[in-house]
């Protein structure tokens, strides 16, 4: 049986072959698959190996291509409506899917499949778990630019804890993702870098109270070097979800470490990535 996520993406495929000269923005398909844009996007992703943007792109090259061949409407005309205005910008497009003009291949006359072949996808490697968590009270601070970068947050979040003799109150090393770095660019990324609390606590100014909804999570246990939890997300979102039968919350992924690099060697770092899943 097609799951929810099958559905989805066969009902956002055939909104873009619908609609090549239509808003096909992010905001736009995610309304179509009826997620948020930060889940949508990751688990389009996950599911088909390569990027929204990507596929909008394909899609209206091979429709240009078959306008090319089969009428004989000017490149503006044909530009236009796969929703490319410029016409500059319409013949570097297809000559980077095409290896060639349009006018060149118009000339030429033939009509191909163009179909974007995936790799094979591997087995899941990492363990994921269903559980129900309450919850989880932090105090953060938050982290705009490069994910990788959050370790200042985390850094300057310590020594605020430090001073405030806040650490025999503090849990989990948590850190929150709002966007996905498939779709935002870098320095617009949001993040926070947190402490769970477990008792009373001086949280004011520049600390941030962040509260993470409680319910289901699928957890997927990393072990290994942070380099490699790009590659987990992908497994999680790509190959778990999809067969899983469930659908993500709308609400932030998060990343719980339960050992730090500071005594731990890279290979025997865990990380719990949590994904909210609806009820």
């Amino acid at each position: 049986m097609t799951n929810a996520n099958e559905k989805r993406l066969l009902r956002v495929l055939d909104y873009i072959h619908d609609n090549p000269a239509g808003d096909l923005s992010l905001d736009a398909l995610s309304d179509i698959a009826a997620m948020s844009r930060f889940h949508w996007h990751r688990v389009f992703r996950a599911m088909t190996g390569e990027t929204l943007a990507q596929a909008v792109r394909r899609i209206r090259m091979q429709r240009a291509s078959y306008l090319l061949v089969m009428t004989e409407d000017p490149l503006a005309f044909i530009a236009a409506s796969v929703g490319m205005e410029s016409l500059p910008s319409f013949n570097r497009c297809f000559a980077d899917a095409f290896l060639m003009s349009p006018a060149a291949f118009r000339k030429r006359g033939e009509l191909r499949p163009f179909v974007r072949i995936p790799q094979p996808r591997r087995d899941p490697m990492h363990p994921v778990t269903i559980r129900t968590e309450g919850p989880i009270r932090l105090a953060a601070l938050p982290h705009q630019g490069a994910y990788h970068e959050i370790s200042r947050a985390f850094q300057k979040l310590s020594a605020l804890m430090a001073s405030r003799d806040l650490f025999p109150s503090a849990g989990r090393m948590i850190a929150v993702f709002y966007d996905d770095p498939q779709s935002v660019p870098e320095p617009d990324l949001r993040s926070q870098a947190g402490f769970e609390m477990k008792g009373p606590a001086d949280l004011s100014a520049p600390l941030e109270e962040v509260t993470l909804p409680g319910g289901r999570q699928a957890v997927l246990t990393y072990r290994g070097p942070y380099a490699g939890l790009p590659a987990a997300y992908d497994e999680l979102f790509g190959l778990w979800l999809p067969q899983s039968g469930e659908e993500p919350a709308d609400a932030p992924s998060f990343e719980v470490y339960l050992n730090t690099p500071m005594d731990t060697a890279p290979e025997d770092l865990v990380t719990e990535l949590h994904l909210p899943l609806k009820d």
